[in-house]
C-alpha cells in the first residue's frame, strides 16, 4: 500500500521536510516512488509547497495521507479540493484556485517577514 508521508531532510535541529509518496513498508526517509511537495515547518508561516496533480493522481490511485500530512493538506485546502476533485469538477480549475490561495500565502509571508524585519531594527536602536 502506498502511503503520502514527511521525510525528514535538513541537518540537525533544523528540520525540514519532503512530502513523498513511499511504500508502507519503507523506512521514514528511505526509499520513495515520488517527490510531491516540500514542507518548512521553521519558516514562520510554514512554507508548503505541493504538486497538487501529481497528489491528485496518487490519492485517486489509492494512496493515503499520513495523520501529519492530512493536516497540512487540510490547513492548504487540498483535502477540500481533492474531494471537489472526486465529484468530477476541471483538474485545471482546481489548480488555479490552487495556485492562487499559494500566491496570497507567499505575499502574506513576504508581509510577516517586512513586520519582523521592523521590529528587530527597533529593538537594535533601543
Amino acid at each position: 500500500m502506498v502511503r503520502i508521508r514527511l521525510r525528514r531532510v535538513g541537518g540537525k535541529g533544523q528540520p525540514s521536510y519532503r512530502v513523498v509518496a513511499a511504500d508502507k513498508e519503507s523506512p521514514r526517509d528511505g526509499r520513495f516512488l515520488e517527490i510531491i511537495g516540500f514542507y518548512n515547518p521553521r519558516t514562520e508561516p510554514a512554507t508548503i509547497q505541493l504538486k497538487e496533480d501529481r497528489i491528485y493522481d496518487w490519492m485517486s490511485k489509492g494512496a493515503l495521507p499520513t495523520e501529519s500530512v492530512a493536516k497540512l493538506f487540510k490547513s492548504c485546502g487540498l483535502m477540500d479540493r481533492f474531494e471537489r476533485f472526486k465529484k468530477g469538477e476541471s483538474l485545471e480549475v482546481l489548480l488555479e484556485e490552487a495556485a492562487s490561495v499559494a500566491s496570497k500565502r507567499e505575499v502574506s509571508e513576504e508581509i510577516h517577514k517586512a513586520v519582523a524585519h521592523r521590529k528587530t531594527k527597533k529593538a537594535e536602536s533601543e
